[in-house]
């Protein structure tokens, strides 16, 4: 059977985005040709299978030969090798860079290390992303991490500086950076629940107020790293549950807020010390480095738990943390109220974001 094919010559790259995305998720060329004839691709062309097949290999050879300069995609717009579009070019950087938020989620808090690499095939299986994908998200991951961990700036800023990535993207690696940087224990079971972007979000927070950049711009590492000096003050607010009289004030000052607002107000009552204890227990500990870490799980078994034990609903806690944090404004021999802020302020939004009812 003859065939007829047009043929043309020019110096502009072409790629078939769609099977760019097959190349990206791992596929080999016989599994992506499949791919395409379920899809109708014979149709739409007018081919046989032979020049499908044919296609494809082209189309992936030339997203292999490509592929060194995703890894600097400030390269992409400047090398004279491949003509590719400007538009193109963003969708190849960014499509490159994306990533699974179930693979996300398995390596969050990890060391992005070869230790870790070695568990990407237990990895494959349990979120059925293949193999060569999650190769390619975890070395896109190291490959960021190194890049501004030590770079000095705001973290987003500097990872799209450097990647090329949308607004929204480049918050998603700096959460993976901040994560890997501090090691934040994201694994165990009582975490599950949690999906990854529960922690970017979380992690978003901490950057934005806790880290050294939050008070100040041009400091080394500043999204990176915890301001330690800020930790350390955190310490001050001990005295919210360890000056009794203090304490009772708190409680009176919430419960007349609450009162006749919430369904859980006879429980919030009664177990309103052990509450306050746990917030405050948990800031006074977070000078130590093993602290910081079990910042989450911490979060869900003293504070989270109970609330779900007792049925709380997300309005309920809401209201109450407001308040909560609003009454120490009212308590005339507290000192503390801009530590209390910045240290507030993080754990509610937290908290509203990790309870699920």
């Amino acid at each position: 059977m003859s065939m007829e094919l047009d043929v043309f010559v020019g110096n502009t790259t072409i790629m078939d985005m769609e099977v760019y995305q097959l190349w990206l998720d791992g596929l080999t060329v016989s599994d992506a040709v499949k791919v395409r004839m379920d899809e109708g691709a014979l149709l739409e062309c007018e081919a046989n299978a032979e020049v499908l097949t044919s296609d494809t290999m082209d189309q992936f050879r030339t997203f292999q030969m490509c592929e060194r300069l995703l890894h600097s995609p400030t390269k992409l717009g400047s090398q004279l090798l491949y003509q590719i579009p400007a538009q193109n070019q963003r969708i190849l950087i960014e499509r490159y860079y994306e990533f699974d938020s179930v693979f996300a989620r398995e390596v969050l808090g990890k060391k992005l290390s070869k230790g870790t690499k070695k568990d990407l095939d237990d990895i494959s299986c349990k979120t059925g992303i293949t193999l060569k994908n999650c190769r390619r998200q975890f070395d896109n991951f190291k490959r960021v991490f190194k890049v501004v961990e030590e770079l000095k700036g705001p973290l987003v800023e500097n990872i799209q500086r450097h990647f090329l990535l949308s607004d929204t993207l480049a918050r998603d690696y700096a959460a993976i950076v901040f994560f890997a940087n501090s090691r934040f224990e994201t694994g165990k079971r009582k975490l599950q629940y949690l999906s990854f972007q529960d922690f970017a979000f979380c992690a978003g927070q901490l950057i934005s107020y806790w880290t050294i950049g939050a008070m100040d711009s041009m400091m080394e590492d500043m999204d990176v790293d915890l301001e330690k000096e800020f930790l350390h003050e955190l310490k001050d607010l001990k005295v919210l549950v360890n000056d009794k009289d203090m304490m009772d004030q708190h409680k009176i000052l919430v419960c007349a807020a609450l009162r006749g607002k919430i369904k859980v107000y006879k429980l919030m009552e009664v177990n309103f010390k052990n509450l306050s204890r746990a917030l405050i227990n948990l800031a006074s500990k977070l000078t130590h480095t093993k602290d910081v870490r079990d910042l989450f799980i911490d979060l869900v078994e003293k504070f989270i738990e109970p609330c779900r034990y007792d049925r709380w609903t997300v309005a309920e806690i809401t209201l109450f943390l407001t308040h909560y944090t609003n009454a120490a404004h009212c308590l005339g021999t507290f000192r503390h109220q801009r530590i209390w802020d910045r240290y507030m302020g993080v754990i509610k939004s937290c908290i509203l974001q990790m309870y699920h009812e």
